[in-house]
């Protein structure tokens, strides 16, 4: 059977994602124009437009179309900022971002999956904007500054370098607690101190080295 990938798309925005109160009409015009099923392996292509994490290889997991949706919304990026996403997983979110913002540098822990979203950047003619560096984010050093700062997976507290990273103004997106009740948030660094909002309950897995520490019960 011959998927329609443009209706699919379609679909996507239209049943899915709008009805979750995304309405940032730049944010619904990317995840209408960009082609989901490029970032995923050919065994789930038929699932790329569906209410689903699909699973990345590694351990990781794309995250659905409406948490994709609301991150890109809450985030508020601009033609002119200069992005650091945190975990490029399937290289998706990080072509989304690249769509929206001036410039994007995306950090994934794995040398596979880094290797693996450039080809698909590339592939789709979508990369130019857009650089990967195979790095842990949690040992991550850079004197650079960003407008805005995406977490694309889990802590159980929000690490200070996270917010260090963000210039005067800048916002940083994180999803953060114990699973299976997360909370995405969006932390500010404003000129007066930072500030936190809720945007919504979630679940992902956590960055490596993010996770709680085990509780052992005697």
């Amino acid at each position: 059977m011959t998927i329609d990938y443009s209706q699919a798309r379609e679909t996507m925005v239209e049943q899915q994602v709008r009805p979750w109160d995304v309405l940032d009409s730049r944010v619904l015009e990317t995840l209408s124009a960009l082609p989901r099923e490029a970032f995923v392996a050919d065994a789930y292509r038929a699932l790329a437009y569906s209410d689903l994490e699909i699973p990345l290889g590694h351990g990781e997991k794309m995250m659905k179309p409406v948490v994709e949706g609301r991150t890109l919304q809450g985030l508020k990026v601009q033609a002119h900022e200069e992005v650091l996403e945190v975990g490029t997983g399937s290289g998706y979110l990080s072509a989304c971002l690249g769509a929206l913002a001036r410039e994007v540098v995306s950090l994934e822990i794995d040398p596979e999956l880094a290797a693996a979203a450039r080809a698909r950047l590339d592939a789709a003619g979508l990369g130019s904007s857009i650089r990967i560096e195979t790095a842990d984010a949690l040992h991550y050093r850079t004197e650079r500054r960003f407008d805005v700062v995406c977490v694309t997976g889990a802590v159980t507290a929000i690490p200070p370098q996270f917010l260090a990273w963000l210039r005067p103004g800048g916002r940083l997106f994180v999803v953060r607690g114990q699973s299976p009740a997360m909370e995405a948030v969006i932390q500010y660094n404003d000129v007066n101190g930072s500030r936190i909002e809720s945007l919504f309950e979630t679940d992902l897995p956590y960055l490596v080295g993010a996770a709680p520490a085990p509780q052992f019960v005697f």
